[in-house]
């Protein structure tokens, strides 16, 4: 049984353990700005729970993703805004 699953973050293909959510294999790939605020400041994860919106993604091209509630997939195409 592999317990890996192969993503890609801003291009760059990563490999993270199975079962984990997209914001914690941003933060293993060390991407700590997962987008910008209106006034250019750097945002990441505050919350961890869905609630913040923080830690918005695009997902396989699906815009404002909140990355922390998305469990990874194989395959997965992950673009952070910042």
């Amino acid at each position: 049984m592999n317990n890996a699953v192969q993503i890609t973050i801003n291009g760059r293909p990563v490999s993270v353990p199975a079962g984990i959510v997209v914001a914690a294999a941003l933060a293993r790939s060390g991407t700590i700005q997962f987008r910008s605020s209106i006034t250019g400041q750097p945002r990441g994860p505050l919350c961890g729970m869905g609630i913040c919106m923080e830690c918005r993604a695009t997902i396989n091209g699906q815009t404002n993703c909140r990355s922390c509630l998305i469990v990874c997939e194989e395959g997965m195409e992950i673009r952070t805004y910042g």
